[in-house]
């Protein structure tokens, strides 16, 4: 008894400890690269593709495709996760989700987002500033098509952002549909599908020394083509 009392003691002391540790000291020089005006083409998407292409090819980028998607939910607060990005065309930039999750609830209500890259080794990120459109049916269909069957059970089986009582309750609501579907073709759920983010503005961001950060941002006019401005880091 005496012992454990003395483990949680030490446990406590330990996390107190943690939780003041200043991290003021914290700092990194950006030095790998610079983002000149030269370096902007007309449009954002070529330079997004640059630098997409550049963090997928980096051995230390895992997931470049990770990225955040930002919301405003009904509850007036923004709220960030991260989803993969699954493509992207001159028109914008594509991801999927439960339409009845809470970030397809918010952009049901407001479907203004916002999508963030950031790729540490590269000392890049990207942020996108846009308006969320739902997928035709035909090309959320021939998305859902592409996928594992174990991930179409998954769109199935989640009731994404729900509360739900325990682990096991997902499991056999899993299990359920793996019966339903068995030796047939899973079909993609009606409340399952794709986004089409257009931009509106889309900021690069390269880290250089000093904090004196190259921010370069393309913001769409209404002739459809793109001002380019730089930003004060």
């Amino acid at each position: 008894m005496f012992t454990n009392l003395a483990k949680n003691r030490t446990f406590t002391t330990t996390i107190k400890t943690r939780m003041a540790h200043d991290l003021s000291d914290y700092r990194k020089s950006y030095e790998k690269q610079e983002l000149l005006e030269k370096h902007c083409p007309e449009n954002p998407i070529e330079l997004f593709r640059d630098w997409f292409m550049l963090a997928d090819a980096t051995d230390n980028v895992v997931e470049a495709n990770a990225m955040s998607v930002a919301t405003i939910g009904k509850d007036g607060f923004p709220k960030t996760r991260v989803v993969l990005l699954k493509k992207y065309t001159w028109e914008g930039f594509i991801f999927y989700t439960n339409y009845q999750s809470e970030k397809g609830k918010a952009i049901a209500e407001n479907n203004a987002v916002c999508l963030s890259f950031f790729w540490p080794s590269l000392e890049q990120q990207i942020i996108i500033k846009g308006r969320a459109e739902k997928l035709s049916e035909n090309l959320s269909d021939g998305y859902f098509d592409s996928r594992p069957d174990g991930s179409k059970l998954g769109a199935w089986a989640s009731e994404q952002s729900q509360v739900v009582p325990s682990r096991d309750a997902l499991d056999q609501r899993l299990l359920s549909f793996e019966q339903q579907f068995k030796d047939t073709e899973i079909p993609r759920p009606v409340h399952w599908g794709g986004y089409l983010v257009k931009p509106e503005s889309v900021e690069f961001w390269q880290g250089r020394p000093n904090r004196m950060h190259d921010r370069i941002r393309y913001t769409l006019n209404e002739d459809f083509t793109w001002n380019i401005e730089r930003l004060a880091p």
